[in-house]
Order: C-alpha cells, then structure tokens, then sequence
C-alpha cells in the first residue's frame, strides 16, 4: 500500500526577506545622498574662504569692511549687511597698446607728484575702467568746499600738463563720506561732490584748454567709497575726486562738431576757477 506523500508547509512571510534586502538598500542609498550633500557644502565653504581671501589679498574688499556674518557652512546669512568697500582693481578691458600707454602715463605722474603720493594726498592705480588719480580732499578742498584751494593748483597743472597730450578722454567724479552736509551752498553730499567734478572739469577746460568733449563730470556723494566710513582715516581716504583716464578716444565727427560750437559757449561762458 502506497503511503500518501505529505504536502511541504507554505510559508507565508518569505515576502519579508525581499522587503528587508529593499529597505538595506534604501538605507545605502540615503546614507550616500546625506555624506554627498555634507561633503559639497564643505567645498562651497572651503571654495567660499578662498574667494574671500584672495579678493582682500588683492585690495577689492577692505577686511574691516567686511561685517557680514557666517553661518556654520561659511555662508553670510540674509541679514549680513552687503559690503560697500569697493576699489576698482579688476582687469583693465583695453587692449595691450593701450594699457601699456596708460601705465606709462602713470609712471610719469608718479614722478612729477612723489611728494604728494608720500603725503597720502594723491593715489593712483589702473582699475576696471582706467588709470585713476584720487585727489584727497586733505591736499585739495577745504572741508564743504567745492574749488581747490590756490596750494594746489601746482599739483593739479602737473596732473593737467601730463594728461593734456594724450588722446583719451576723462571722467571726473566727486565722492565724500557719508556725514551730511547742509550749508548755505550745498544741501546735500549730491550736490557737494557733484560741484567739485564740475568744477575741475573747467579747470581743465578753462586753465588747459582741454577739449570739452573729451571731459565728463559727475557726483556719486558717499555711495561708491574706498574705505570704511567707520574711523575717520576711511573718511578721509573717501572724501575725495578721482580722475579717470579712460581707454577711450572721442571720435574725431564728434570732435569736430563741439570744436564748432566751442567759440561760441567760451564766449558766453565766465570762468570759474581763479
């Protein structure tokens, strides 16, 4: 007699053994997600640091200007102020010619105003958009006062007498600090350092008899400083008026059209400059 074959028991649960492997693999696969995520936000910082420290080695942020405070990955938070300390030391875009005529131009203001440079009273530097002489108000403006005072004049005919052969044009700017200003003159810190672009624009035109349309003025009052306003070298580093050499030449059309109109408005004109 044939014995009856006893049926194997069905296990149920052999679905768990798939669902645990599926849930380790899960587990892997975050866990390397999670240690990617830490290791990228420890290069930004790293890479973030580097960034710092190369653009304060090269003059573009002052450190004590720099008020912006870092968060555990290195990064400012949304409330950090933004930094205002700016000095214009990108890479000239100008070609090779031309900077090196600028650098030249340079060298021999260096020259005739060393003792000026020793005095802090005058700086230079090529930056993003030229050749800039920073005239200090210490050397060249009486506090809240738009014309040069008559002590200067022997800096400013040397500044004029090197600039005057060379075919670029020049930007003037006027710049102060950010203590207000409200005299019977001028209402604002506007209307201060635009008066004294204005101004040394006519020196040049008037005095030197520079080419008007190789000549613009303009006021940036505090907004565009070089150091911080904190302590009162900063300031005084700011209040200043930048001559800009730019790498630029006015074309002879337009050169043309206001040397025809250039009679007529020095006729009409009063100089202002003594």
């Amino acid at each position: 007699m044939k014995k009856e074959r006893r049926k194997g028991h069905v296990n149920h649960e052999r679905w768990l053994v798939s669902y645990a492997d599926f849930i380790t693999l899960m587990f892997a696969f975050f866990v390397v997600l999670y240690a990617s995520s830490q290791a990228d936000k420890k290069k930004q910082a790293e890479v973030s640091q580097s960034i710092n420290q190369a653009f304060q080695a090269l003059g573009l942020f002052q450190a004590a200007a720099l008020n912006a405070h870092a968060n555990a990955n290195g990064f400012a938070t949304s409330h950090s102020p933004v930094p205002t300390t700016v000095v214009l030391r990108d890479e000239l875009n100008a070609s090779p010619a031309v900077r090196e005529d600028l650098e030249r131009i340079e060298r021999e203001l260096q020259g005739k105003l060393a003792n000026q440079i020793a005095q802090h009273v005058i700086a230079m530097h090529i930056g993003r958009e030229g050749l800039v002489i920073s005239l200090r108000e210490a050397g060249f403006y009486d506090s809240g006062a738009a014309t040069p005072h008559p002590n200067s004049m022997s800096s400013l005919d040397s500044i004029a007498s090197s600039l005057d052969t060379v075919p670029y044009d020049l930007r003037i700017e006027g710049h102060t600090d950010n203590v207000p200003i409200h005299t019977q003159q001028f209402d604002s810190n506007w209307e201060l350092s635009t008066a004294r672009a204005t101004h040394l624009a006519e020196f040049f035109i008037e005095r030197h008899h520079f080419g008007p349309q190789r000549l613009s003025a303009s006021g940036f009052a505090e907004y565009h400083p070089v150091a911080s306003n904190a302590t009162a070298e900063g300031r005084g580093q700011n209040r200043r008026v930048d001559i800009i050499v730019l790498p630029r030449i006015t074309p002879p059309s337009q050169i043309d059209i206001q040397a025809a109109e250039l009679p007529a408005r020095q006729a009409s004109s009063q100089p202002v400059i003594h």
